[in-house]
């Protein structure tokens, strides 16, 4: 393929960047989608050693002081085994992380492949907003000239927390008055009675969902509630005043629930959850919303729900309210500054989802421990 073609194959302003996971220095699986929430530079040269590797390189040490992960954050591409090997690129968290494709996946979904081996690239560089979303293209193979278009590009790229990008909404749904006050305190009281367990999530490897207990990403703890007066009494507030709103706002026909729980973010260990989505290992995908029902929200300091794709604002329904969004959606718990954040979490989804959960249920590898992320749970019908 001519180097005159690629450019009409390259992805354009407005365009998604694609999804991908890969080796870096510090993570064997990062997944790219979850560097949502801040400006993002990729850059895909082959090679370290490359006229574009080094203009690759001179970028990040003219700029590195702005590479700080909150407003920017810099990905390197290299196929170049040798580039990790003989320690030529250097990671630093936060801000600059430097990706392995070795097979040259990660350029051919950035349409930056020429056909040859996986180090035979388009040089280029892509500039994407808070939602992984294509700002800009620039080319790397002219040095000179990409030190100039990019020394101009992040000069211009604004603080996220500017109005014009904090402003957005996401399209999460919070519902008041889901639960009533006295049935927040049973739910609370049964956590204090029995107790919970530390909290993990799942990750994907090799075609499965693996249990992980990382508390430098998640501190919670989860108390499965096993009475079941307490959770016909759930399933049936959430049937009568919850699935008719998701139906209003989403055209979505709920049908089935997964897990009940009653989670506690501790504001002693600063609890939080690193930004995520909740359906994209193996054996979530069947996961269509996800339900955070806070139990007493006057009572905490900090731990808002926060979509970075969308700007950081923050979201808390009340007391026995819910926020209902699509699993699919990066999202974060803030870490509790103050006292305990009490919460139930479910699952929401319908019977299509229900067969595809059950078609990969024995892809899950549980945590090690009692942890309901090993999604366990039998598939309950909410109606």
């Amino acid at each position: 393929m001519s180097h005159s073609a690629i450019p009409n194959r390259r992805l354009l302003p407005g365009d998604p960047a694609p999804w991908f996971a890969a080796p870096t220095h510090s993570n064997a699986n990062f997944h790219f989608d979850t560097a949502a929430g801040r400006f993002v530079i990729l850059s895909l040269f082959g090679s370290s050693t490359s006229p574009a590797g080094q203009a690759a390189l001179e970028f990040v040490r003219r700029h590195s002081d702005r590479l700080d992960d909150s407003n920017l954050v810099h990905f390197g591409v290299s196929a170049d085994p040798a580039d990790f090997d003989e320690g030529r690129l250097v990671e630093r968290v936060p801000g600059i992380r430097w990706f392995r494709d070795s097979d040259g996946e990660i350029a051919r979904l950035f349409r930056a492949d020429q056909g040859g081996g996986p180090m035979d690239v388009w040089p280029q560089t892509l500039v994407l907003d808070p939602a992984l979303r294509v700002l800009m293209w620039v080319s790397l193979s002219d040095p000179a000239r990409h030190a100039e278009a990019m020394a101009g590009a992040i000069d211009r790229l604004p603080r996220i927390d500017e109005d014009r990008w904090s402003a957005g909404v996401a399209p999460a749904l919070v519902v008041p008055r889901i639960f009533e006050p006295a049935f927040c305190r049973r739910l609370i009281d049964y956590y204090e009675t029995n107790g919970g367990t530390a909290s993990g999530h799942m990750s994907s490897k090799a075609g499965r969902s693996i249990g992980v207990l990382d508390r430098s990403r998640k501190r919670r703890s989860d108390c499965i509630i096993d009475d079941e007066d307490i959770k016909t009494a759930m399933m049936i507030r959430l049937h009568r005043r919850l699935v008719p709103m998701i139906q209003r706002a989403f055209q979505f026909q709920v049908t089935r629930i997964e897990r009940y729980i009653v989670a506690c973010y501790d504001g002693a260990d600063r609890g939080f959850f690193f930004p995520h989505r909740d359906n994209t290992s193996p054996a979530t995908k069947h996961r269509r919303f996800a339900v955070t029902i806070n139990l007493n929200a006057e009572e905490y300091e900090g731990g808002d729900l926060r979509f970075p794709e969308f700007g950081r604002r923050t979201y808390r329904a009340p007391t026995g309210g819910a926020v209902v969004f699509s699993c699919s959606l990066v999202h974060e718990a803030l870490p509790v500054t103050r006292g305990l954040r009490y919460a139930t979490l479910p699952f929401l989804y319908d019977d299509a989802a229900a067969k595809v959960r059950e078609e990969t249920r024995h892809l899950v590898v549980p945590v090690p421990s009692e942890d309901i992320e090993a999604v366990s749970h039998p598939a309950e019908r909410i109606a």
